[in-house]
């Protein structure tokens, strides 16, 4: 029964992420593809997940994992059931102040046992007027770790203003999720040079951008 019900919510969460954004998928550097990847995304709001996974093909959804923080996900029962059971979602101590290292062992786990998976670098929503927060390190340590395993640039386009801060129902407005061209760290690469190229990547990535060659 409870495994009906986390499948029956799943299905209603996507299909009122397309009902309320019409959101639709723009591979526009790379296709869909079975191996496994991080996407590495822009983050306006807690939906910025649900878009992504929304807009996968059913297998490759099946094996990609969100990345999210602890702190909102396992406050209260409703969205505890909603990161663990229905998005399978991977939880971070965002709060820890230990080495990079021990925060980021579940990602480490999760990507060692095959899953791709869905981040945001800036570690927290965008509530400002700038395209982009500058970057955590989180996503060099894991490029670090994993350098075998592509990072594709996701821009979502809208959701900041289909799901307004502070507000309980979303506004309906069209948006639409772009997958960029894989990048990897790159031999000798430091942290602030891998961290302005993916930043870079990710802008290029916005519709209405011109993508650059080679990222």
């Amino acid at each position: 029964m409870r495994n009906v019900a986390i499948h029956a919510t799943r299905l209603a969460l996507m299909g009122l992420a397309r009902l309320v954004t019409g959101v639709s998928p723009r591979w526009q550097g790379c296709g869909p593809s079975g191996e496994q990847r991080i996407y590495f995304a822009n983050h306006a709001s807690h939906g910025d997940f649900v878009l992504i996974r929304t807009v996968l093909p059913p297998k490759l959804r099946a094996a990609t994992r969100p990345v999210a923080g602890a702190d909102y996900w396992r406050r209260g029962a409703m969205r505890r059931f909603v990161g663990n059971d229905v998005f399978n979602a991977v939880l971070i101590e965002r709060s820890e102040t230990t080495a990079a290292r021990d925060v980021l062992a579940p990602i480490k786990t999760v990507l060692g046992e095959g899953a791709s998976l869905i981040i945001f670098p800036e570690g927290t929503r965008n509530q400002t007027d700038a395209p982009l927060l500058p970057f955590k390190s989180g996503i060099y340590h894991i490029a670090r770790a994993f350098p075998s395993i592509p990072l594709v640039p996701v821009w979502i386009e809208n959701i900041g203003r289909v799901m307004p801060k502070g507000e309980l129902l979303p506004v309906p407005l069209l948006c639409s999720v772009t997958f960029g061209a894989p990048t990897r760290l790159q031999d000798g690469e430091r942290r602030p040079a891998f961290l302005k190229r993916c930043e870079a990547a990710l802008m290029a990535t916005a519709p209405g951008a011109e993508a650059g060659h080679g990222v």
